[in-house]
């Protein structure tokens, strides 16, 4: 048997699972919703644990790094951050197994907003650990130290929170470029509205903004609008998603003519 009647006899024995919707593999919808429902609970999750995170004037490192010495719930808030952010950037990677029925162009875009969103991933696991653990370490050291020792205590605090400022700038970067790729492989896809792409790709960008500030300035309020901006941007997309891939399930579900 020739490799071209190989193939034609693979092809004819192969079920071909397609939705009554438009004709795409059911398997396509299946990672569609797994990824909407991942993107939304961990976007939210991300947002009602930050609520708890101590607060004040994060560039006056005197007082906030009191405020965090005092903290008794810094741990569980960055762990809960973590897990927030895990399952956000889990449900990216979901899309781009959604993305790879799609053209070349899409495929590809999702492939590589796939990968951008892993590193996105790691780069947060490594702020977490600078932020979550070694700062409240530091500043922990630095409230107990006897008064000789609260120059050179605090200046190693000081240098954990400068090292924050990159981490953190360069997670959103890379969050940034992950959804800006994403947002074009959308912008190609027939079942979606349009508009969903440019939302992600304004979210992207807010959150390019953002890595911009905090690694030039810190974490002044300007870089606290972007991460509101970024927060409501993500929920507007995350929801249309979710919405899209509801309806496309019904339309599914409903018998063929």
């Amino acid at each position: 048997m020739s490799t071209t009647h190989f193939s034609g006899y693979l092809a004819a024995i192969t079920p071909d699972r397609r939705d009554a919707a438009g004709g795409q593999p059911s398997s396509q919808w299946g990672c569609l919703r797994l990824s909407s429902r991942l993107l939304l609970a961990g976007q939210i999750l991300y947002i009602v644990v930050t609520q708890f995170h101590a607060g004040g004037d994060a560039n006056d490192h005197h007082a906030i790094f009191a405020a965090y010495a005092e903290n008794a719930i810094w741990s569980a808030v960055h762990v809960g951050q973590f897990a927030g952010m895990a399952m956000l950037l889990a449900g990216l990677v979901a899309l781009s197994f959604a993305l790879d029925q799609e053209d070349e162009a899409a495929r590809w875009l999702g492939r590589v907003g796939g990968a951008a969103a892993v590193a996105a991933l790691a780069l947060y696991g490594a702020l977490q650990a600078v932020d979550g653990v070694a700062l409240k370490q530091a500043v922990n050291a630095w409230a107990s130290a006897p008064e000789g020792e609260k120059a050179a205590r605090f200046a190693s605090a000081e240098a954990i929170r400068w090292l924050e400022w990159g981490m953190r700038s360069y997670q959103d970067f890379a969050m940034g470029l992950a959804l800006l790729l994403f947002a074009a492989a959308i912008a190609r896809t027939a079942w979606t509205a349009r508009p969903v792409g440019w939302l992600m790709g304004l979210c992207g960008l807010a959150y390019l903004a953002q890595g911009w500030v905090a690694g030039t300035q810190g974490f002044t309020t300007v870089q606290s609008a972007a991460i509101v901006l970024s927060w409501v941007l993500g929920l507007a997309w995350m929801i249309w998603l979710a919405v899209a891939a509801s309806r496309r399930r019904r339309e599914g579900e409903k018998p063929s003519d």
